[in-house]
């Protein structure tokens, strides 16, 4: 089954590829982003289902959906869009379309709609084949748009509750804070072209809910919830990940108290320290993919995974999502600093991780402090 989705909006995009393959995991699904480029891909491909936003760059999203049904009147069509009224709707029931989605859409809305319209699928198995020869070359050869990171436990039941009555966006910011993974993909959402028209780096979860707004947020919660091994289900690998949020917790609850002495905003540098362990999140939730593969894997091989692929995955992701450079440069001084630094928050962001340290270094904390002005 091959499903095409037009959309110029990367993350709604990524969101409607996540519902039809939690309802179809088997499906194909291509993104495209522009009238010219999805008609190509049509007379080239053929699909199942066409599902298009009214408002491209290039032209209007009927365009495909008038080609698609007269060359084939059999192809379910869906069309998305923010217009409601009356005539609109009007106009694209002529093309022949089978289900209309008003943005901003509710995704258990869209889940029940595409369900109806989705032909089962194939015969084969679904399961995705991995390849590689061992675990850390399965992760050596991992394209960057494979690259996640697991939601904390529990945050499933929160994202779906919350679906049902959209919370404001500062309740959001109070249950989502502590999770890497929603706030790594918000502040990417709330720094792409599509919602910063300003330009201005955003840098922390709370910015981000503020840019997005909480149905927007949301959405983009629930297509994370949608995804295989959305949260670690194996209990070595959740232990793992538990010791790694809590070390971003301590960080996160230290370095704001350390901004708040300096007087600086304290909201990026928490988010920074969220974010600090990506690397290895990112290793575990490969890993939860694959043991659900059938793949064997043992202490000793996720450890070797640990060891020899965070520091390469932290920095595909980060690079991949297009985190803002300050941000980038506070997660960074949890690892080291340039001694031609002189940014603040990047030396709290280092003093706050050196004073965990087992074993500290007296001489380097007081050196930092002096740097900070906390003398």
């Amino acid at each position: 089954m091959r499903v095409m989705i037009l959309e110029d909006d990367p993350w709604i995009a990524d969101l409607l590829k996540q519902i039809v393959l939690s309802l179809r995991p088997a499906a194909q699904v291509k993104c495209l982003d522009s009238v010219a480029a999805a008609l190509l891909d049509w007379q080239q491909h053929a699909a199942d289902l066409v599902i298009a936003d009214w408002n491209l760059p290039d032209d209007s999203g009927t365009q495909l959906l008038e080609q698609v049904h007269r060359d084939n009147s059999q192809v379910p069509l869906v069309m998305v869009t923010g217009r409601s009224d009356r005539s609109s709707v009007l106009e694209v029931k002529a093309l022949g379309v089978s289900a209309f989605i008003a943005k901003p859409f509710q995704v258990p809305k869209v889940l029940e709609c595409l369900q109806q319209l989705l032909p089962p699928d194939e015969a084969e198995s679904s399961a995705a084949a991995i390849a590689g020869d061992s675990f850390v070359d399965h992760l050596a050869g991992l394209p960057a748009g494979a690259l996640d990171l697991p939601l904390q436990a529990g945050m499933l039941d929160g994202l779906e509750q919350a679906a049902d009555q959209p919370p404001s966006a500062q309740l959001l910011n109070q249950r989502w804070q502590g999770d890497p993974a929603l706030t790594a993909r918000l502040i990417a959402a709330a720094n792409s072209s599509q919602y910063n028209r300003a330009n201005q780096a955003c840098l922390s979860l709370s910015e981000a809910l503020h840019t997005l707004g909480p149905a927007t947020a949301l959405n983009i919660g629930l297509g994370l919830g949608l995804r295989p091994a959305a949260e670690l289900e194996d209990g070595e690998l959740k232990l793992q990940a538990l010791a790694y949020i809590e070390q971003a917790e301590s960080l996160s609850e230290r370095v704001a108290q350390l901004a708040e002495q300096c007087h600086l905003d304290p909201a990026p540098l928490h988010s920074a320290a969220v974010l600090h362990r990506i690397g290895e999140l990112c290793v575990l939730h490969q890993a939860q993919l694959w043991k659900n593969a059938g793949q064997p894997l043992d202490s000793e091989q996720l450890q070797q995974g640990l060891d020899q692929a965070s520091n390469v995955l932290a920095y595909r992701l980060k690079a991949h999502w297009r985190l803002p450079t300050p941000l980038r440069e506070l997660i960074g001084a949890c690892y080291g600093l340039a001694s031609n630094n002189v940014k603040r928050e990047t030396i709290l962001m280092r003093l706050a991780i050196c004073e965990q340290h087992p074993e500290p270094d007296h001489n380097d904390l007081a050196r930092l402090r002096r740097l900070a002005g906390l003398t």
